[in-house]
């Protein structure tokens, strides 16, 4: 279904990186999300109140719910595709963010009206009534729910949307309780049991569980969360493809929302090449950079010695020195700079987080432990955390 609506009312221009194409989609699914959940909850609450559950009329409320969520991400959609402004440079992506966020506190909201109704329920149990047709709205109820978890996920992982997975969690969350809530249903009918009251408890919490991942997913990249490994990955294929470069280092990925990807590297390159060639490379690999991985690149180009002899085996022996503290350890920007009476060796050294020593500390360790066989070599260390 939205496969063939998106090709009766979206433009021809399929690349998925497209604003205009996101919004497209972001819009679609929103619009689909709002008819069948207000659908769903005029079916329920038929059922709800001619069966007298409170699972059912929950699960109903639940799903106008659902509607208002898909409201929010309608809006968030619209708003995140505006283009920048002054006061918004970068333009405003991250509302999506913000919209999968307030998605996850009405599911969390609603886990929590569901568990108070529910230990009613089980505190004043009632007879349940059932009938052919609350059972084949509560199924169709179920296949519908699926049916909404299975797009919202698959088109949220194409266009990249933490909403819409929020909103596919949310789906998901809602075949389940309708799936509780109908067993509860026939087993009532079938034993004379009640344990309505119970199956909503479980429901609430398994939909209060989905809430939270759900915020995970849309606070994790509010708050800077580093940046995917297979797209850390794409960026140093391309930048290393290029034989001018000698390696790349302090790499920071900056997501201003979905499409809307800024990085900046260095870029290490020989001391000796033409400087001219060695920009020009560079402002090919921040073209390359763009076309291919749809982000704008800053390179800064750090010149490195690549034939003297002498740097090049310092370098390798600090390199193993720093790794016998800790193999996690590594080195970059590697110079030297000789005096009448001492050489300093100047470096930075990239350590991991939760790192058991202080800056301080591992440097006097690097300096103690060169001073035992280069006693007139003196280090200067500025220690850096990976950003990725």
């Amino acid at each position: 279904m939205i496969t063939l609506l998106s090709r009766l009312f979206m433009k021809k221009n399929k690349d998925i990186h497209d604003a205009e194409v996101r919004r497209s989609y972001g819009v679609l699914c929103s619009f689909v999300g709002i008819f069948f959940n207000i659908l769903l909850f005029g079916g329920k609450f038929l059922a709800g109140t001619l069966s007298g559950s409170i699972a059912i009329t929950a699960d109903a409320f639940n799903n106008l719910s659902d509607a208002g969520s898909s409201v929010i991400t309608l809006l968030g959609f619209k708003i995140a595709s505006q283009k920048p402004d002054p006061d918004h440079p970068f333009g405003h992506g991250r509302v999506e963010y913000i919209s999968g966020l307030l998605v996850s506190m009405l599911i969390l909201f609603m886990a929590y009206e569901l568990l108070k109704s529910s230990i009613d329920k089980i505190l004043q149990p009632q007879t349940l009534e059932c009938s052919a047709i609350i059972v084949i709205i509560l199924i169709a109820s179920i296949l519908v729910k699926l049916y909404m978890t299975y797009y919202n996920r698959t088109i949220g992982k194409k266009i990249n949307s933490a909403a819409m997975l929020a909103t596919a969690t949310d789906s998901l969350s809602d075949c389940v309780a309708t799936t509780v809530v109908l067993i509860a249903t026939l087993i009532s009918h079938l034993t004379n049991i009640q344990i309505d009251g119970y199956c909503g408890l479980l429901v609430a919490l398994f939909i209060c569980f989905a809430g939270i991942n759900a915020a995970k997913e849309t606070i994790n990249p509010l708050l800077g969360q580093a940046p995917d490994p297979e797209f850390v990955q794409a960026i140093t294929n391309i930048v290393m493809a290029n034989e001018g470069v000698i390696g790349i280092h302090d790499l920071i990925v900056h997501n201003y929302g979905p499409g809307r990807v800024l990085i900046s590297l260095h870029a290490e390159v020989p001391a000796d090449g033409d400087i001219l060639s060695l920009h020009d490379m560079i402002d090919m690999i921040e073209h390359e950079l763009k076309n291919t991985l749809h982000c704008s690149a800053v390179i800064h180009m750090d010149p490195v010695c690549v034939d003297d002899a002498e740097t090049a085996e310092l370098k390798s022996f600090m390199q193993k020195l720093i790794m016998d503290i800790d193999e996690r350890l590594t080195l970059h920007d590697f110079r030297i700079v000789k005096g009448p009476t001492h050489t300093n060796l100047i470096f930075d050294v990239v350590v991991p987080y939760k790192f058991s020593y202080t800056d301080a500390q591992l440097t006097q360790m690097i300096q103690s432990t060169l001073s035992a066989t280069h006693p007139n070599h003196f280090v200067v260390i500025d220690v850096d955390r990976s950003f990725t």
